[in-house]
């Protein structure tokens, strides 16, 4: 369960959202291998806190995610088109967030696993998935990374972990709590975890 947990969050937080990288199709499999592979050595470096080996990965990778796309599909489509531009701001924002301090929280789960990239496939128009596998002492979890084409840029909108999306994941939840709260007492929520 260890595995899971971890491979959940910390290959899932090797690469996130800033902008600053063009990620072209023929060079997914190659830098997405070798980002991997730098985000397993910062988490090697024993000498480093959770917080700074966490920071160090935020700042090498905050690349590749697209965290306005994730964050409107977590919330659901219909319940994103209600919203004003600036709540859907800070929605990315906390949501971010919550999802980086979950990774923090994660580390020291982290026993020197390793990643086997296995490949990478067409499944849908203007997707790509790249599939890898995280190998740990007697337990390997599938995790398939999913691209879209954003203008012959290409980022990672939702990750699977042995057939269960992420982002399919918070949807339920967000949408559970939807039927108990309005969206600005979820927003006020995630406020409050902030400043914790």
């Amino acid at each position: 369960m260890k595995l899971k947990k971890i491979a959940i969050m910390i290959i899932f937080f090797t690469m996130l959202s800033s902008g600053l990288f063009a990620l072209e199709k023929n060079s997914i499999e190659k830098d997405i291998s070798a980002k991997i592979n730098q985000a397993l050595d910062i988490l090697s470096i024993k000498n480093l806190s959770k917080d700074q080996q966490a920071q160090k990965i935020f700042n090498l990778l905050d690349e590749v995610f697209d965290y306005s796309i994730m964050s409107k599909l977590a919330l659901g489509k219909q319940q994103w088109a209600t919203i004003s531009n600036s709540e859907k701001k800070e929605f990315v924002r906390l949501f971010e967030k919550k999802l980086k301090q979950s990774y923090v929280d994660k580390l020291a789960l982290y026993d020197n696993q390793k990643v086997v990239i296995l490949g990478l496939k067409d499944y849908q128009k203007n997707r790509l998935q790249l599939q890898t596998e995280l190998i740990g002492k007697g337990e390997t979890y599938p995790i398939n990374y999913n691209f879209y084409n954003n203008k012959g840029d290409w980022k990672i909108y939702d990750v699977d972990i042995s057939g269960v999306s992420i982002i399919q994941t918070y949807r339920q939840q967000f949408s559970g709590l939807l039927k108990e709260k309005s969206f600005q007492e979820i927003l006020a929520q995630l406020r409050s975890e902030d400043i914790k």
